[in-house]
């Protein structure tokens, strides 16, 4: 393997799909059914692997260094990631749903079957147990996680903040990053 590219590997005859658009950062691992759309980017030592089912990384989504996304058997069990959400570093996405504009904190994890509607948050290092749901624009934290309060719009506009901070420093290193 090339220590400037990612790891792409096929499993039973299924291959990650990467739109052109997309960045992906040497060192990250996409394994199976893994499809990224445009204007994603998954950062240094990122593991995607879908072994049992499919993972599905919205356009402008950001999935930061080192966290690994999986997924479980079962019509319930794959990982959805919307639009311009933003993943943590170290963070484990784990058979979940993620639609647009959630935000997943640093070493937070999200277990099977649990769902963060648009613009939730999860805090740093909280635990989103299986099954649970983080409504629209709320904030939950701790382990297990547990409802804080709905955000304001302004408190919500700085999450907002990230994905397109993202999407430039994406094409930064797509243009500028080579090895020393």
């Amino acid at each position: 393997m090339r220590h400037d590219q990612p790891a792409l590997f096929e499993l039973d005859g299924i291959r990650p799909e990467i739109d052109p658009d997309a960045w992906v950062a040497p060192g990250a691992v996409l394994i199976g059914a893994v499809r990224i759309a445009a204007g994603a980017n998954i950062w240094f030592n990122c593991t995607l692997r879908a072994d049992n089912n499919d993972i599905t990384v919205g356009p402008r989504t950001n999935i930061q260094d080192g966290t690994v996304v999986h997924v479980n058997a079962g019509e319930r069990f794959a990982a959805r990631i919307g639009a311009d959400v933003t993943i943590g570093h170290a963070a484990v996405i784990h058979a979940c749903t993620l639609e647009d504009r959630a935000f997943v904190a640093m070493g937070a994890v999200v277990l099977d079957g649990a769902v963060i509607e648009e613009g939730g948050v999860l805090a740093a290092h909280s635990l989103l147990a299986p099954g649970k749901r983080i409504g629209r624009n709320e904030l939950w934290m701790g382990s297990p996680a547990r409802f804080v309060r709905i955000m304001s719009d302004e408190e919500r506009s700085r999450f907002d903040q990230t994905a397109p901070h993202y999407v430039e420093l994406a094409e930064r290193f797509r243009k500028g990053l080579r090895p020393a």
